[in-house]
């Protein structure tokens, strides 16, 4: 019995103690509340439900505790109900509906855990798009991470996910790169306003090779030319990082095309149609204070140029008729004011605020030898992904950067995630995956097979309970996860599953040893380790982290 199956009885049994009592069930929650308590002894699982709603049903909480308790107690699979305080419900399963959960995982193998809770919604999920200036720095690499992950994570709870990069191949910032290639190519220091380091030169060289004369031609065709040659070359170095970091994109969208196409006068055209724009000072303004923006934005400047918003709009307008319900956008720490923006664009253009979502995350640090890492061998101002993965690999850096929550400012130990010992979180859960993948080689070789109907009503000793419950209780993380947009929770509760693991291997023999014959519990323990090691392979792949079978 899982915790949402357990969640699921003690809200059918709480309306039955209404039914008994002539009460209504819409003050129960849709959503039980059962949780593990901080003290085994006090049972598997305890639940609040009793202090929730007694009093709004005209109850005492202890009455209806007792009641509940009653009814629970009665249930296939439970062993007790008991009540605690005044009006805790604490549970405890029977052994065979505990170890009901070991087969449920080796019967569903890699979809253990998943769910339906976002089946039908078609999202777009729009994350890095660093501009094609440079290498990714850390603030993208963390987004990388990060980003990838949510997108299994919303795959696993049944949603169609688009991953999107929004490719900024227009404006002021593509100017100042291709002047600073130009530079480059004629061996001149970078302009004042421009980008430095080997990676510019590289490119530089790079483009002429591709076109012996552009520096020769004239300056028109030549400043498109570098613009032309050497933005590809280097969103081709962006686009080959992120592949090797193991993140992909479904969609690379130009934001020129919105301006070549011409859909930025026609969002313009549509919002002026329907008032949401109005003239003034000699400008087009969006009524974003009408849906709940700040200030007002300027849409269209007063020398008729579209300002920066222009092409938000277009873009989120683009999404929108491409199918997806949901938008997800996650930006860098300095686009707290797109949070209102886009919602007030999304309600301008007639949608609800609601299909627009901003995950702002905070900045990365890397530390080592307890001092901060500041320059980058290639980049020369900033720390990139390649210096990252060059440092930890990219399983650490993948994994550091998703057990955080991206509202934290982060600093990254690079000494801390180079150790192979338990300190470091990554190799803490992937040791014990590669563990637990010896143990089965370890049976083959005994010729022990792995029984899905061993007995597991045999796995009474408290530290297997443990490992059964912190088991049970995968597919509710996922779901949280995904609903809060959190995978750094993944990355913990795999943290806590290969604790329980440790704990239980330091006290339960798996093996039988020398003359001794293979017994039932032997057999019952196997099904339990593969079950651990299923789940922490699961949960290894949503965070896009490899999970070895030797270390």
């Amino acid at each position: 019995m899982t915790p949402a199956a357990l969640a699921d009885l003690v809200r059918t049994s709480a309306a039955r103690v209404f039914d008994d009592r002539g009460l209504d069930h819409g003050i129960l929650p849709e959503q039980v509340t059962v949780e593990r308590p901080r003290n085994p002894e006090h049972g598997d699982y305890a639940t609040n439900l009793a202090l929730q709603v007694a009093k709004k049903a005209g109850l005492a909480p202890r009455e209806f505790a007792q009641a509940l308790a009653d009814v629970i107690s009665a249930s296939p699979g439970v062993e007790s109900a008991e009540i605690a305080g005044p009006g805790f419900l604490n549970l405890r399963l029977a052994a065979d509906a505990q170890g009901e959960i070991v087969r449920q995982v080796l019967g569903a193998g890699d979809g253990y855990g998943r769910g339906d809770t976002l089946t039908g919604r078609a999202i777009n999920l729009e994350f890095v798009s660093a501009n094609p200036t440079g290498p990714i720095h850390l603030g993208g690499t963390r987004w990388a991470a990060v980003g990838d992950a949510l997108g299994r994570l919303l795959e696993a709870q049944g949603a169609a996910v688009t991953r999107e990069y929004y490719f900024n191949d227009a404006g002021a910032q593509i100017d100042r790169f291709v002047r600073s290639l130009i530079a480059a190519a004629q061996g001149e220091p970078a302009p004042e306003d421009g980008y430095a380091g080997t990676y510019v030169d590289d490119i530089a060289a790079q483009v002429l090779r591709a076109e012996p004369t552009a520096l020769s031609l004239p300056e028109a065709e030549r400043d498109e030319t570098f613009r032309r040659v050497g933005v590809g070359l280097m969103f081709a170095e962006i686009k080959k990082s992120l592949h090797e970091f193991g993140t992909d994109f479904d969609v690379y969208f130009h934001e020129d095309s919105l301006h070549g196409s011409g859909a930025v006068s026609e969002v313009v055209a549509e919002l002026k149609s329907n008032e949401s724009l109005y003239f003034s000072d000699e400008a087009w303004w969006l009524r974003s204070t009408e849906h709940g923006d700040d200030k007002d934005r300027v849409v269209i400047k007063s020398d008729g140029a579209p300002a920066y918003i222009a092409g938000d709009l277009a873009y989120l307008r683009d999404k929108i008729n491409r199918g997806f319900d949901l938008c997800i956008y996650m930006l860098g720490a300095d686009h707290h004011g797109y949070v209102a923006r886009l919602k007030a664009a999304a309600a301008a253009m007639g949608h609800s605020p609601d299909v627009v979502e901003v995950l702002i995350g905070q900045m990365v640090n890397l530390v080592s030898g307890g001092k901060p890492v500041r320059m980058s061998k290639r980049a020369g101002t900033v720390v990139t992904l390649e210096d990252l993965v060059e440092a930890v690999g990219v399983d650490a850096a993948r994994y550091e950067l998703s057990r955080y929550s991206v509202d934290s400012t982060l600093d990254v130990d690079l000494d801390l995630l180079r150790k192979h010992t338990n300190e470091n979180p990554v190799f803490y859960v992937q040791y014990a995956h590669a563990r637990l993948s010896s143990i089965q080689r370890n049976a083959a070789e005994l010729g022990l097979v792995l029984r899905p109907d061993a007995d597991v009503s045999l796995l009474t000793h408290p530290r297997e309970g443990d490992l059964i419950r912190t088991i049970g209780e995968f597919p509710s993380v996922l779901t949280k996860a995904a609903e809060l947009r959190e995978p750094h929770r993944v990355a913990r509760y795999l943290e806590s599953l290969a604790s329980a693991y440790h704990k239980f291997y330091d006290v339960a023999r798996v093996l039988p040893q020398g003359d001794e014959e293979a017994t039932p519990l032997t057999y019952a323990r196997l099904a339990l380790c593969e079950a651990a090691r299923q789940v922490l392979a699961n949960g290894l792949s949503l965070l896009g982290v490899s999970a070895p079978e030797r270390m």
